[in-house]
């Protein structure tokens, strides 16, 4: 069993950086790539970014490229979303998911397990 909780959102202004982060416990080795994800108020859910956990190689979408980091720590088991540069249309939920695939995907349906969410509000 794979068990993901985000933490670190809140309320910034844009420009601003909010560093999130995603504990993984229990069957770890079954998330063989991870990403973050997020949905905003009547929008469909959207890729950020991925990684895969042995390599590392990241990918990200090109409206957050230059802008958020994604990584990964194996000691403590999380998985990181560094922010920075903040804009309005950042504005969402986002949620950590981990997927049995080794490559990163893009599509929500390949991932697995799912975080619960952690609500990331940038304001003008």
């Amino acid at each position: 069993q794979v068990q993901l909780v985000e933490s670190g959102g809140g309320l910034v202004q844009a420009g601003g950086s909010l560093r999130l982060s995603c504990a993984a416990s229990g069957r770890t080795f079954s998330s063989n790539s991870m990403g973050w994800f997020r949905q905003a108020p009547g929008k469909e859910r959207e890729f950020v970014a991925g990684i895969s956990w042995m390599s590392g190689t990241t990918h990200y979408s090109d409206s957050v490229k230059g802008r958020f980091t994604i990584s990964r720590d194996n000691v403590r088991n999380t998985l990181d979303l560094q922010m920075n540069s903040l804009k309005v249309e950042d504005t969402a939920v986002y949620l950590c998911a981990g997927s049995r695939a080794v490559a990163v995907s893009t599509i929500p349906g390949l991932y697995g397990y799912w975080g619960q969410g952690t609500q990331v509000t940038v304001s003008s």
